[in-house]
């Protein structure tokens, strides 16, 4: 009889190191990473995925977890409860309780519907867009347990369609490989219009990036909007409109929306033209750094400017590097503020903590030759809630400031 038939759980059994911090999974810390966990042989023959009942170094079960030897999370913890079935059933029991919060918050099924582990979910994001939900399975278990989500998933009501965005830096973490398909349903290749602070987004749900919009900026979008009013504004970083129609709706007078990708802008124009606003919008496509420079250059000037970059520092190795990018954007986007105007500047970092960020963006201001003052701190709405015990999960912050003369 093997060791792990011998604990009597009928599935294999995983354990943390003698020195390991078992105190912290019983706190709720969802995570072991691979230098906390005994590896025997038979740990590392375990498949990616397989689900394990974990115990700390005096065999005591601290629940059921699944385990991917591959990835330096090495053990995400799914239910205080070692003997737990994960089925269709009880992926219907977080659903439900993740729906119940959302439904709640929203009027209109646009949102993110789970939020990975503080949704009880680890690694596992679903954003809906009406009858549609895009599932994103960046962890070997949900990539294996996907029929069973599937199932529950289209239990919803209203669920229909249920497309998979397996893209991203976190499948290649798990060892997973890139695919976009449709699960359950049709999915049209046309872009779904998202109705989000007073504009119409159009999302582009296979074949934008990450699940087609990003929710989680809402709440910011309508900060900002509360500045906009009368304002000539810049959205850097603007990807499909995201605060650049926002602004309009709350009564901007102009908005130039900057981005890399001819594909986001021409969806940002698209919903500039559904939401009215096509006469007072206007793009501008390249690098960001480039055009803040060049309109440097030209003299231009905004009473309202926002810039929401991707991660400059997704993992600690990148720190450094990422907090050096923002102060740059910092630096070249202060001095196109008008005197008196405002200035918000994103990071979707986890890396990057709050008060990295906030002195990265002061020294920029200040090297832009500016001077201000921080009129509000923002977050993720609340269909990201932030699991108290995991960092990671709290990774968005939006710093407003008021520009002196």
């Amino acid at each position: 009889m093997s060791e792990h038939e011998g604990q009597g759980w009928g599935r294999p059994v995983v354990r943390l190191k003698p020195k390991a911090e078992a105190r912290a999974i019983r706190h709720g810390f969802p995570w072991v990473y691979a230098d906390e966990l005994v590896t025997d042989r038979r740990t590392q023959g375990l498949t990616p995925g397989t689900l394990a009942v974990l115990e700390d170094g005096e065999r005591r079960p601290l629940g059921l977890v699944t385990v991917n030897v591959r990835s330096k999370i090495i053990a995400r913890m799914l239910d205080r409860d070692p003997e737990a079935e994960v089925d269709e059933a009880w992926f219907a029991d977080r659903l439900t309780r993740a729906l119940g919060h959302r439904a709640r918050l929203y009027a209109q099924p646009f949102y993110r519907l789970v939020h990975a582990e503080s949704d009880g979910l680890p690694g596992v994001v679903i954003d809906r867009f009406g009858d549609v939900a895009v599932v994103q399975p960046n962890a070997a278990w949900a990539e294996a347990q996907l029929p069973a989500l599937v199932a529950a998933l289209t239990a919803v009501k209203g669920v229909g369609t249920v497309i998979k965005n397996g893209s991203g830096r976190a499948r290649g973490l798990e060892g997973l490989a890139e695919e976009m398909t449709v699960l359950h349903g049709t999915a049209t290749a046309a872009p779904i219009p998202v109705p989000m602070n007073g504009a119409t987004y159009m999302a582009d749900l296979m074949g934008g990036q990450k699940t087609g919009l990003f929710f989680d900026q809402r709440e910011n979008h309508a900060f900002a909007a509360r500045l906009a009013r009368g304002a000539r504004v810049l959205d850097v970083f603007s990807h499909v409109g995201g605060f650049a129609l926002a602004a309009l709706a709350g009564g901007g007078a102009q908005a130039l929306a900057v981005d890399a990708s001819a594909a986001a802008l021409a969806l940002a124009g698209q919903g500039a033209e559904t939401s009215g606003f096509a006469g007072r919008f206007s793009t501008r496509q390249g690098d960001a750094f480039e055009v803040l420079e060049a309109l440097g250059a030209e003299g231009a000037r905004f009473d309202l400017v926002i810039c929401d970059p991707p991660a400059f520092a997704p993992s600690k190795p990148a720190l450094e590097a990422g907090l050096r990018a923002y102060e740059r954007i910092a630096r070249l986007a202060a001095p196109l503020v008008a005197p008196g105007g405002y200035l918000v500047l994103c990071s979707c970092s986890h890396a990057a903590d709050l008060h990295a960020f906030r002195n990265a963006s002061a020294r920029g201001i200040g090297r832009g030759g500016r001077r201000g003052q921080i009129i509000h701190t923002g977050f993720a709405g609340p269909d990201h809630p932030v699991l108290p015990q995991l960092a990671e999960s709290s990774y968005l912050k939006a710093l407003a400031f008021r520009l002196d003369g």
